[in-house]
């Protein structure tokens, strides 16, 4: 019988106590989450990868400091922000473009599955790019907290204690960020209805749609705009693009290519073995 995989809090207690397997364990299952964050946050490709090395790195270094008062996955997008933090602070060195996220990298997954119909991975890839693109042209507090939310799947009370934000004002930027992002996926996603003119009874369906989702609006404001909708096609069908696009940015996978992981284990190896006491 196979043993039951450890949680983060054990292999933490266990890295803690100098255990180098327990640790590779910790950063390899958490790496992709941080490739996937760095990724849709930092425009160029190279600096994506810095992020996931110096954030990796970073926990390897203060991983003592760690109590365990917040989530493990936390305290990592934490550390994983002031990473990309840092890279946005450019330097005299730095290039004065950088590459789009749809330019498409040797590092780049899709939500393509090899054994999908050529038709269907054509559409799959577009819609990708397109995802990237839309997440790309938000605001750098929108898109954080956008990523944060929605790619990572954190609670807003989480991206709160990541970003130093008050909870309203993640909530806030969240809802302008979606409905930001949906209206650049419409093109692709919005059929006829969604495209109907609006009637006098129309609301903003979509960012009230998005602060249900959030909890934020009481039982008879989210009745009236149910009904709204089962009466108004072009609301509903406008709503269900919103929930598309969320369920794209949840598919949005978290994988780091083998010679990446190889790269950080180096650095991180080499660190390790720098600490060491000489013998």
């Amino acid at each position: 019988m196979q043993a039951p995989e450890k949680t983060d809090r054990e292999l933490i207690t266990a890295a803690q106590a100098g255990d180098r397997a327990a640790l590779d364990v910790l950063l390899t299952r958490h790496m992709g989450r941080v490739a996937r964050f760095g990724s849709r946050m930092c425009s160029n490709p190279d600096t994506a990868q810095d992020v996931v090395q110096d954030t990796m790195l970073a926990v390897v270094r203060h991983l003592g400091d760690f109590k365990g008062d917040s989530q493990f996955s936390t305290w990592l997008y934490t550390i994983a922000r002031r990473a990309c933090l840092r890279k946005f602070r450019k330097s005299k060195f730095a290039p004065e473009r950088e590459e789009s996220l749809d330019a498409g990298t040797a590092h780049d997954t899709t939500l393509v599955d090899r054994a999908t119909p050529p038709d269907e991975r054509a559409e799959a890839r577009e819609l990708d790019r397109a995802l990237r693109t839309a997440i790309a042209g938000l605001d750098p507090q929108s898109r954080e907290v956008l990523v944060l939310r929605d790619v990572e799947g954190l609670s807003a009370a989480e991206v709160a204690e990541v970003t130093g934000a008050n909870v309203g004002a993640v909530k806030s930027r969240l809802h302008r960020a979606r409905v930001t992002v949906r209206s650049a996926m419409a093109p692709l996603l919005d059929g006829e209805s969604a495209r109907a003119q609006a009637t006098p009874a129309c609301r903003d369906v979509v960012n009230l749609f998005s602060q249900h989702l959030e909890g934020e609006i009481d039982g008879e404001v989210c009745r009236s705009m149910q009904a709204h909708m089962d009466a108004c096609p072009r609301c509903r069908a406008q709503c269900d693009s919103l929930r598309q696009t969320l369920r794209l940015c949840a598919m949005q996978p978290a994988e780091v290519p083998p010679d990446e992981v190889t790269r950080v284990r180096r650095a991180i190896q080499g660190f390790l073995d720098s600490q060491a006491p000489a013998g």
